[in-house]
């Protein structure tokens, strides 16, 4: 299912400058211009060289990551690292001055095919470049399960972690995808997916804003 793309970069993400955390709170206000996004690192058995794309909303609102060979399985054919797949991405992000970003809640979806008895799970954080690790979260899908799937993470404003205003540092973006035959047929294959052949389906990570101060 790898397409063989090179790692596409739209614009996207966020803002900083002014040395200091950010004051005044404003989701409501957007930084002004283009905000860009460069993918400075990529590893693991779920995002192949040429697999994952990233592009950033025009209202400064968010940004997608689209893969298109994520995908892991158990049961019949499957070998023994079949099961669990996973992504890290390290996201350079550049913004207009005087402002800052956190993530407010991300948005993950893909395909699940689970026999009886088996179950998948996504787990994913994120955090950035020398900051401490959000926590991980977990969800998990049971069999018989053959849809569509969507999970969130959608973080209080009270706990977000916003950039360091004046510096830059990476954003690290982290998932993973588990499937356990459980007690299905070891006849069987279960599978669960976080891509897209035709680019329709996407994580969407949404921003919280804010000004820098001084500025």
């Amino acid at each position: 299912m790898v397409l063989g793309r090179k790692l596409a970069v739209g614009t996207a993400v966020a803002a900083l400058s002014a040395l200091a955390l950010p004051a005044q709170a404003d989701t409501a206000t957007y930084p002004p211009g283009r905000i860009t996004v460069d993918v400075v690192g990529v590893n693991g058995s779920g995002c192949p060289q040429g697999t994952a794309s990233v592009a950033a909303a025009s209202d400064n609102t968010s940004f997608t990551v689209t893969y298109s060979n994520y995908l892991a399985q158990a049961g019949a054919g499957s070998s023994g690292t079949d099961f669990r797949k996973n992504c890290q991405l390290a996201l350079q992000i550049h913004v207009p001055q005087g402002f800052t970003y956190a993530i407010a809640r991300a948005d993950y979806r893909g395909f699940a095919h689970l026999q009886r008895g088996a179950y998948g799970q996504e787990r994913a954080n994120y955090y950035f470049q020398g900051m401490a690790q959000t926590a991980r979260t977990t969800h998990q899908f049971n069999g018989p399960y053959s849809d569509n799937w969507q999970a969130a993470d959608q973080t209080d404003y009270a706990d977000l972690v916003f950039a360091p205003c004046g510096e830059e540092r990476n954003l690290n973006v982290n998932t993973e995808l588990r499937v356990y035959p459980g007690s299905s047929s070891p006849q069987s294959l279960s599978f669960m997916s976080m891509d897209s052949t035709d680019g329709s389906v996407s994580t969407v990570y949404h921003f919280a804003w804010k000004e820098c101060p001084g500025v």
